[in-house]
């Protein structure tokens, strides 16, 4: 019972700390979710196309799902799923915020480059 309780907490915490960037996180879910891009699919065929087992596959569907980049529509039989990509947007511009850090750092670097060209050659010629 206790272990019960405990797991039962677990999955309601991490299903609580799910967001993007744990959907981005895994290979796996990244190659679903370039899949899923181009157009959707139903859980069978997404799982053949990846040397892991359905159940493996149905649990990073269902992340991506709590995550938002997807959606599971039930169609029959079927359970087809949709890319719902608006969500990366957050992680764009989390990752421009960080580069343009960076080209500032690169952009200092290239004139303290130019300045040492220019120190170490500019006396060699006089």
């Amino acid at each position: 019972m206790v272990a019960y309780i405990f797991a039962s907490n677990y999955l309601h915490i991490m299903k609580a700390r799910r967001d993007v960037y744990q959907a981005i996180a895994d290979p796996t879910r990244r190659a679903i979710i370039n899949l899923i891009a181009e157009k959707p699919h139903n859980v069978n065929s997404i799982a053949d196309k990846f040397d892991v087992s359905r159940q493996a596959v149905s649990l990073h569907i269902k992340i991506l799902s709590d995550c938002g980049l997807l959606i599971i529509r039930q169609i029959g039989r079927d359970r087809i799923c949709e890319p719902q990509l608006d969500r990366l947007g957050e992680v764009s511009v989390w990752v421009d915020r960080y580069r343009k850090h960076w080209e500032q750092k690169l952009d200092s670097l290239e004139k303290y480059v130019q300045k040492l060209k220019t120190e170490r050659y500019g006396k060699r010629k006089k």
